[in-house]
């Protein structure tokens, strides 16, 4: 693998990841109230 494709593979792990954080910290602070 090449430097460039090794760069958009973490780029792109790390906005999977980042996302996914995000996600769960925001449900953390705000809970559904879907019920």
């Amino acid at each position: 693998m090449n430097t460039s494709a090794i760069v958009m593979m973490v780029l792109a792990l790390a906005t999977l990841w980042g996302g996914l954080i995000a996600s769960v910290l925001h449900l953390r602070r705000h809970p559904d109230e879907m019920e």
